[in-house]
């Protein structure tokens, strides 16, 4: 009998692992270590914060331009993605979409309206040719 028979299977586990969220930081804590960035004074010392800390270079030049254009303020999180719409736009958005819909509608009403009235035209115009020819012709 050999070992695996006895040993029972691991099986990989079924279910998925929830999506990681984004890393925050607060403005204090970004304020905290470009300050210990800036008071460095030999070289190598800012890459030993930034592998202390888990964080890359572009934390450090996005967070000093940041803190160029406004202050600790500018240091606050953001939110991440399309900002919300104004709901007076996203109704105005839908009302104009329905417009639209509604006129794409009667432009082809109208169009096949114009279809039929010169077919129309072309049937009394032949009725008339018609009629004419046969009242000459009698």
């Amino acid at each position: 009998m050999s070992k695996t028979a006895t040993t029972p299977q691991l099986l990989p586990d079924p279910e998925v692992e929830p999506r990681p969220l984004r890393r925050t930081y607060t403005a204090e804590y970004k304020a905290k270590i470009l300050a210990e960035c800036d008071a460095v004074t030999e070289a190598g010392q800012i890459g030993a914060i930034l592998r202390r800390e888990g964080l890359y270079s572009s934390h450090l030049v996005d967070w000093r331009r940041r803190r160029a254009e406004g202050g600790l303020h500018g240091l606050a999180p953001r939110k991440v993605g399309r900002p919300p719409k104004d709901p007076i736009v996203r109704e105005q958005e839908d009302a104009l979409e329905r417009l639209k819909r509604e006129n794409a509608k009667l432009q082809e009403k109208l169009r096949r309206a114009e279809i039929i009235v010169d077919a129309q035209k072309k049937l009394a115009e032949v009725l008339n040719s018609l009629r004419a020819a046969s009242g000459s012709g009698e």
